[in-house]
């Protein structure tokens, strides 16, 4: 006596990983605004801001650090702006002794650069924090 067991053919199911969340453009800020302005209007309105130069490597690590974390913050270029000198300018004034770029926002309100995001992310507040402002949802 035998048997013979027939089995439908195992197809090779293809898993994707998900999306990279992707960096924001910012929404156009020209509008007779100052730089104070300018500023206010762009972290307050967004999750996460990241005020960058392109050619900036620390910039660089600021801008891929918070995107590996799920973060898909708002960059404005300083370099690619008008009236960017005007905006670093007005950073500088915020950052006081801290370099001025990057200048990170969260929630509206000025984190520093990128030693201060990595100071919150080791001593861990940076993720509660990124959760609180709707930047994060895990």
């Amino acid at each position: 006596m035998s048997f013979t067991l027939s089995l439908p053919p195992i197809m090779p199911t293809k898993i994707e990983a998900p999306p990279q969340p992707q960096p924001q453009p910012p929404p156009s800020f020209k509008l007779n605004m100052t730089p104070c302005e300018a500023v206010h209007h762009l972290a307050s309105s967004n999750a996460v801001v990241i005020f960058s130069l392109s050619d900036c490597c620390m910039s660089t690590v600021a801008k891929r650090f918070l995107i590996s974390l799920g973060v898909g913050p708002t960059i404005v270029e300083l370099d690619k702006e008008s009236d960017g000198n005007a905006i670093r300018a007005f950073l500088n004034q915020i950052a006081g002794a801290e370099q001025a770029v990057p200048a990170v926002f969260v929630g509206g309100k000025f984190v520093g650069g990128v030693q201060t995001l990595m100071a919150k992310h080791i001593n861990g507040t940076l993720v509660p924090l990124l959760k609180e402002v709707g930047a994060l949802w895990l």
